[in-house]
């Protein structure tokens, strides 16, 4: 007799996962959420604002995943999936409400499912989010047994008249790095043509293990900033690196002028280059080469910006230029 976990679906390892990780979940939770896991929708409830705008995005973490996966190392590709969910919204002031996540599979194993979600939860914590919901389908014929893929989606919430959108940025302003962490999770696909032993020992340790350093969170730094500085903008830079990600929000006639020698690139991505016989320039058009994220303020804010977050450096200045990004 045929049955669906003859074709390849097993139900009883999806209720294994829930059971594994929804007391994890269930922490994340806070006042505003009306409802637990299992409903076909998760209700969240909205209050404190006088003029509410919901800032959303959705993401995955690229073929990183694959490292993850060859490695057998799955703690942080959730942290990877919220970031990069949780970061975009947060270039417009937003605070993050509430993750969902999607979890796609060739044969579901409970255990790597929960360390992929309970990544996501310890992100979320520390964003104040919560994780009010997901899927998780086993597909057998569309991946193999040990493929997974992973994508999320977050929404945010900002005052209608606090949202950053780089509409105030003006001649003289100052621009300002925020470190990243690693690569985060973009440009794996050349990271992965040019690195084919993820076991080689890189500076002491395993290369994957650089590899697979998660992507920065940057709510508590930014959301420090908003408390006493007025941003002009924000960029996260992700694939495409400054040379994408900065025009995005500098306004037409200016131009954000970077001095690239002030910023601090990783040994990982100067090893990258060289090994591979990568261009500078297709190196900044493809990486975030060191910084994660960059933010605009006036040039009486700088100093203030940098004495609040210890790790922050200068980089450059918005100019007059009909192009809207210049590297020196």
């Amino acid at each position: 007799m045929n049955t669906y976990k003859s074709a390849g679906v097993d139900k009883e390892e999806g209720y294994k996962t829930v059971d594994k990780i929804k007391t994890a979940v269930a922490e994340t939770h806070n006042k505003n959420v009306l409802n637990n896991l299992g409903s076909f929708g998760a209700f969240y409830e909205i209050g404190g604002y006088k003029n509410p705008v919901l800032v959303s995005g959705t993401d995955g973490v690229g073929t990183k995943l694959k490292i993850a996966l060859d490695t057998k190392k799955y703690d942080s590709i959730g942290i990877d999936c919220f970031a990069m969910c949780a970061n975009d919204i947060l270039c417009h002031g937003a605070k993050p409400l509430f993750f969902l996540d999607y979890l796609a599979c060739g044969k579901l194993d409970s255990d790597v499912a929960a360390e992929i979600v309970l990544g996501m939860v310890k992100a979320c914590k520390d964003n104040n989010c919560a994780l009010i919901g997901g899927e998780t389908a086993e597909m057998p014929g569309m991946y193999n047994a040990g493929d997974y893929d992973v994508a999320g989606f977050c929404v945010g919430i900002v005052e209608k008249d606090e949202i950053i959108d780089g509409s105030k940025i003006r001649k003289g302003d100052r621009i300002i790095a925020l470190p990243s962490s690693g690569f985060h999770s973009n440009g794996f696909s050349l990271v992965r043509k040019i690195f084919t032993d993820f076991n080689e020992i890189f500076e002491g340790k395993p290369l994957y293990e650089t590899l697979l350093v998660p992507t920065r969170l940057y709510f508590q730094p930014i959301h420090k900033l908003l408390k006493s500085i007025d941003i002009h903008g924000i960029a996260h830079i992700t694939g495409g690196g400054l040379i994408e990600n900065v025009p995005r929000i500098i306004p037409i006639g200016l131009c954000a002028e970077i001095d690239t020698s002030k910023i601090k690139i990783p040994s990982i991505m100067l090893e990258l280059e060289k090994r591979g016989n990568i261009s500078r320039s297709e190196m900044f058009g493809t990486f975030n080469m060191g910084v994660g994220m960059v933010v605009v303020v006036r040039e009486n804010d700088a100093a203030k910006v940098l004495e609040l977050l210890e790790d922050a450096y200068e980089i450059g200045e918005i100019t007059e230029n009909e192009e809207k990004i210049v590297l020196k």
